[in-house]
């Protein structure tokens, strides 16, 4: 069998068309994870007004239901006009955008909007794949048991 060169493999990745081995997320070192890296500048806080993670951080928007919410939409937060392009555009929060742009944020946002010139706020990097896909699943863990429990 033919191994693919790395430039198409990535572009095939790109296109969804080869997929990574997904590996599993820990929820638990998500939370601390949360709480070393994130908690600085974000909440997680239900509709109900209770904190689930963080404390009353207004640096960064409230990342409660961040899974499937438009990007760029909480209400009362000042994005940059690079997260309201992409709210403009509907763009919706998944797995795959939300460890790009935690990773990574200007160039995931340049890569998406493609323009050099895009920028975003968030100047923090996620450097650890493994610790950005472990937050994501404890946000998604906060925000499903929350619905779960209505």
């Amino acid at each position: 069998m033919k191994l693919l060169s790395r430039g198409a493999a990535l572009a095939l990745a790109g296109f969804g068309l080869l997929q990574a081995p997904a590996q599993a997320q820990d929820i638990a070192n998500g939370e601390m994870q949360f709480g070393r890296q994130c908690v600085a500048c974000h909440v997680v806080r239900d509709p109900e007004g209770q904190v689930l993670a963080g404390r009353t951080a207004r640096t960064g928007p409230n990342l409660h239901g961040l899974e499937g919410r438009v990007i760029g939409s909480v209400e009362g937060f000042r994005y940059g006009d690079a997260l309201g392009e992409l709210r403009a555009r509907d763009v919706t929060w998944n797995e795959e955008r939300f460890l790009g742009y935690v990773q990574d944020p200007t160039a995931w946002l340049r890569r998406t909007l493609d323009d050099r010139r895009a920028r975003g706020k968030m100047a923090y990097r996620v450097r650890d794949p493994q610790d950005a896909a472990d937050i994501y699943a404890y946000l998604r863990s906060l925000s499903g048991a929350r619905a779960a429990a209505n």
